[in-house]
């Protein structure tokens, strides 16, 4: 058995000698002998090769008797005696310019070749040259050296040149080196009055970047700057701008990379790009490093989350160790985002590594305003412009989001004609945006004009009936390109972070107003209530799983939330018995909230028929409208129309309601299958997480 010492690290870092840079007959020696033989073999096989090719184009050996043949017939120009061997240049060339030789060996000595020449000559009458050279062995060795010389050197020159490629950045042709963009704050162009609606998250930067510029004030009470800080939050919302505006504002070198660009096909390239960006960080400290979407090396090593990977793993090892091993008073500020926080390797969490985690938040109706205006600040507007407006109908929007709509308003302006964006041209952008433009060429029967109509009433009617619903804004059964063939939006008077449980059964009502309206006023149904059926089951299920607002449950949380950041995902976490018993309470409350609905129209029956009779004329009515024509059928005197529906007068703003689209509409059948994923929709996201329950759209 062998016995040996503890001492495993004798050998020094990275199993070289005691130095670390390898003692005799070590790593580098050995490439270096290794280089060298590599060196010599190729210039020797160059050589060969060359020769053999050149001396293969040029010159032919032949038989004496051939060169005999040859004198004979006077083809022979010049004959050359050198060391016993006779090279015979022919009269007549192959090639033009290229002068072709024959070689032979030499029969008879130099005196009987002479006298055959001259005989010849006066045979033939041609001219015959000859010449006999005496060898020189001094210029043939110098010959041979030069030859084998020179393209040794040149090979040595290129192994080299690689061989420190490869150390420089990990690989051949710096293939490991790091793809690292660095930009100085002239380039990035961007500081923290380019960002707006994330205050909070502003705030926590403001004082890494103070820490930068003034650190004395900090040290002395014995504070140090942080390693890091994970920005967190949904797509969109500004991570990346919001790490430009730091450097941008601390004046410093910033290094900008995606956690993608540590991943290659090459075993080991992810390690050596980490390694040779913190070494080029260090040479330009202070500075700030970027790694955006940073789960793509940074997955935790559990199997859960797809572990197993030895390559990403050994990047994330290395990352570890690079951010242990830097000090952090050198000024070197590492940066990262993503929108998966979940999967992160805990290791990189601790503090110490990422000490700050600084959310980047979906902004509130004062961020969305802030937002606007600092896209607006380029675009020419006019005296309608209300921003205010647009920032309570886009609900749930992010940055992007409203820059889109800002950048699609100024496109509508000028297809117009105009020289200035109106209000009318950033509710037609919201709209364009959420369920896309109307498609003029779509035209619907009378018959399936009178199903949208009432379909979209229902959830108009059912809405005004119920004193916890939003108000209604514009109701219009002219089809989108997303496939809606009409909608109800319905934007709320005050944005809201909290839903009571009145509200979301009034939402479960007004989803079902449209299917409940065909059934009453056509005795049958359509295809176009799958989108409402399935945001009221949404609904129903996170009432009765994640709100405990089920009497049968109580308050048993049932689900938990996946990807907060995505798609928000709710997954059971319950047996499969609890599950079936969850089903029959989600289908008892539709089955309630659909009978509700029901109810509501056939008691107000008259007022449907007046309004979708209005709708169907009019093809669009505005909130104001639709609210004059239901207290006139109702007879309601004196009482004025909601005061948030005087905003939209005939353009979109953000639905409330879901659109009836077509997207099994055959020319002869009416399909209604609403748009998804509207602004609204995702407007309560803190303890109630009505993301993906609630649509402002409803067809």
């Amino acid at each position: 058995m062998d016995q040996r010492p503890n001492n495993y690290n004798d050998q020094g870092p990275n199993g070289q000698g005691p130095n670390g840079n390898g003692g005799p007959g070590g790593p580098k020696n050995k490439s270096s002998l290794l280089v060298l033989l590599i060196c010599v073999l190729a210039t020797l096989l160059i050589w060969t090769v060359f020769s053999n090719i050149l001396q293969s184009s040029t010159s032919k050996e032949i038989t004496y008797d051939k060169f005999l043949e040859m004198l004979d017939k006077g083809e022979v120009k010049s004959v050359e005696l050198q060391s016993g061997v006779l090279t015979i240049v022919p009269r007549e060339q192959k090639v033009e310019g290229v002068e072709f030789e024959y070689s032979t060996t030499a029969m008879e000595d130099s005196t009987t070749l002479t006298a055959r020449l001259l005989e010849t000559e006066q045979k033939t009458g041609n001219k015959i040259t000859f010449n006999e050279i005496q060898p020189d062995p001094t210029g043939s060795i110098i010959y041979t050296i030069l030859s084998l010389l020179v393209p040794f050197v040149f090979l040595i020159i290129l192994m080299n040149w690689l061989m420190r490629k490869m150390n420089k950045g990990g690989g051949m042709m710096g293939v490991g080196k790091s793809k690292a963009k660095a930009y100085v704050q002239q380039e990035t162009g961007v500081t923290f009055k380019d960002v707006a609606g994330e205050d909070e998250a502003k705030e926590s930067l403001q004082e890494v970047v103070d820490f930068l510029h003034n650190p004395g004030k900090y040290t002395t009470i014995g504070a140090k700057l942080p390693k890091g800080a994970l920005l967190v939050g949904p797509p969109g919302t500004g991570k990346t701008l919001l790490a430009k505006a730091v450097a941008g504002e601390a004046h410093v070198p910033f290094f900008s990379l995606s956690g993608s660009d540590f991943v290659e096909m090459f075993v080991g390239v992810g390690a050596s790009r980490v390694r040779d960006l913190f070494e080029e960080a260090k040479k330009n400290a202070p500075c700030i490093i970027f790694i955006d979407e940073i789960d793509a090396i940074g997955k935790s090593r559990d199997s859960h989350y797809g572990g197993g990977n030895d390559e990403r793993e050994q990047t994330l090892n290395q990352l570890l160790a690079e951010m242990d091993g830097f000090d952090s008073s050198k000024g070197i500020l590492i940066l990262a985002a993503t929108n998966r926080p979940e999967i992160l390797d805990p290791a990189l969490l601790r503090p110490g590594r990422f000490d700050r985690r600084v959310i980047v938040e979906r902004p509130d109706l004062k961020g969305r305003v802030n937002i606007l205006k600092v896209h607006a600040k380029d675009v020419s507007l006019d005296e309608t412009v209300d921003l205010d407006a647009i920032a309570l109908a886009t609900s749930g929007a992010v940055g992007s989001d409203l820059a889109n709509m800002i950048n699609e308003a100024a496109i509508l302006a000028v297809k117009n004609g105009r020289k200035a964006v109106s209000q009318k041209d950033l509710y037609e952008a919201v709209e364009v945006v959420l369920v896309g433009k109307e498609k003029k060429d779509r035209i619907l029967s009378q018959e399936e004009r009178r199903i949208v109509s009432y379909h979209e009433v229902g959830h108009a009617l059912v809405s005004a009936l119920q004193k916890d619903a939003e108000p209604v804004q514009k109701i219009t059964i002219v089809p989108r390109t997303m496939g809606a063939l009409g909608y109800v939006m319905q934007v709320p008077e005050e944005e809201k972070y909290l839903n009571t449980k009145a509200e979301l059964e009034a939402m479960l009502v007004g989803l079902l107003g449209g299917r409940a309206a065909e059934e009453v006023v056509f005795g049958n149904v359509t295809t176009g209530a799958s989108n409402d059926i399935e945001k009221a089951t949404q609904i129903a299920k996170a009432m009765i799983t994640q709100y405990g607002m089920s009497e049968k449950f109580g308050l048993m949380g049932l689900a938990s939330v996946e990807h907060e950041y995505l798609n928000g995902r709710a997954t059971l976490n319950c047996g499969d018995a609890t599950a079936t018993e969850i089903d029959h309470e989600v289908m008892k409350m539709l089955k309630e909230s659909y009978e509700q609905a029901k109810q509501m129209l056939c008691e107000h029956r008259k007022t449907l028929d007046k309004i979708a009779a209005f709708l169907i004329e009019r093809e669009t009515i505005t909130g104001k409208e639709f609210m004059e024509i239901f207290h006139e059928a109702e007879g309601i005197e004196g009482k004025e129309p909601e005061p948030a529906e005087t905003a939209v007068e005939a353009t979109p703003e953000t639905p409330d309601a879901e659109p009836m689209t077509e997207a099994a509409l055959q020319e002869e059948e009416v399909t209604a299958d609403p748009v998804s994923d509207t602004p609204e929709e995702k407007k309560v996201q803190e303890p109630v997480k009505e993301d993906s329950q609630e649509s402002p759209i409803r067809e």
